[in-house]
């Protein structure tokens, strides 16, 4: 397959590079910013998980540009700069991270918290809900230092079988909490957006990074709740209906009739995990994959006959067996040696042909 193939297979990608966005996840925002102006007001707002930057952009456009914005970015990994975005390479689950973006808002808390993180999947599908999940609570352990009361705050959640709890989880700290699908999400995938409004945190709650909000011993049946301990999270789609979708393929041909022209990527990756890998493979210096038919002829295939078990009529005793720097030539010095035995070794060492 050309380098066109995915532009064929995901429209939303194409329209990204088009547009000078780092990734397809700038239309997730951008939907959901116009199904619930996330923007409207905030003038200091935090990307967690921020990398390659694609939120970022979006936040710096739509904040930074209006002058007094300011967008903190946060991520583990490297970021290549982008204007009107502080960046932050730090772990959202450390204390000394929250502070550091309020001192670069001067002390004053954060209007917006958005998170895109999303873990490496393993294709488990319980493992992936799982660790989402509790990349989601970090997400918003760390809101509850950063927000301010009435703040809002977006991360992304995989509806799994316990999703519930997460609902739960949220709606302590939040007045609203819905669950939002981007028309740029592809619906074969369970990913779907947490927004919450209105952080109102508990009365005497104080914020603390070193605990975990969810317990991990919890009862397995306790997703399904019933009664006003129950949440019932509304499900709202986003995006026009009429808008791409993103699990259909689409012609290289643009709507205006213009000639269609391959753009690379906006941005690429900036040291990623598999910077090395990439760089043995085209060397060729890259471990293959050892085929059979690729093995040399090993000893065993190479002897014209089988090996034949060994008579016991023929095996002697060697002289060269010994048991520390003491040799063993008698069965008496083999069961002094090992008093529990069943006579086996010195069965084998001593045939009762000797």
């Amino acid at each position: 397959m050309g380098r066109t193939s995915k532009d064929k297979r995901d429209v939303y990608y194409r329209l990204a590079k088009e547009n000078g966005w780092r990734a397809r996840s700038a239309f997730k925002l951008l939907q959901l910013d116009e199904e619930f102006q996330l923007f409207k007001g905030v003038t200091r707002a935090v990307d967690l998980c921020a990398a390659p930057g694609s939120w970022s952009q979006v936040l710096s456009q739509k904040i930074g540009g209006q002058g007094s914005g300011q967008v903190v970015a946060v991520d583990l990994q490297a970021m290549a700069p982008l204007p009107g975005v502080t960046q932050i390479q730090g772990d959202i689950t450390q204390l000394s991270t929250a502070k550091e973006i309020i001192q670069h808002f001067e002390g004053c808390p954060a209007d917006l918290v958005v998170c895109d993180g999303a873990p490496d999947v393993t294709g488990l599908h319980d493992v992936d809900e799982y660790m989402q999940a509790q990349l989601l609570l970090a997400a918003l352990n760390i809101a509850t230092h950063v927000l301010k009361p009435g703040g809002c705050f977006v991360a992304k959640i995989f509806r799994g079988r316990d999703v519930t709890l997460l609902y739960s989880q949220l709606r302590i700290f939040f007045s609203s909490v819905l669950c939002a699908k981007p028309k740029s999400s592809r619906n074969s995938s369970i990913e779907a957006f947490a927004v919450c409004q209105g952080y109102d945190p508990p009365e005497g709650f104080k914020p603390d990074l070193s605990k975990p909000l969810l317990d991990h011993s919890y009862d397995p049946d306790f997703n399904q709740l019933d009664g006003p301990t129950r949440i019932i999270v509304p499900f709202v789609t986003c995006g026009d209906l009429s808008a791409y979708d993103s699990d259909r393929s689409y012609p290289l041909d643009l709507q205006d009739g213009s000639e269609y022209k391959y753009t690379p990527p906006t941005q690429p990756p900036i040291a990623p995990p598999y910077q090395e890998a990439c760089v043995l493979k085209k060397t060729g210096r890259l471990a293959k994959e050892i085929r059979p038919q690729d093995c040399p002829i090993s000893r065993a295939d190479a002897l014209s006959q089988p090996l034949a078990a060994p008579q016991r009529h023929t095996q002697l005793a060697p002289e060269v067996w010994k048991w520390g720097s003491e040799p063993i030539s008698t069965p008496a010095q083999c069961a002094s040696i090992c008093p529990q035995s069943c006579g086996l070794g010195a069965e084998i060492l001593f045939p009762a042909s000797q």
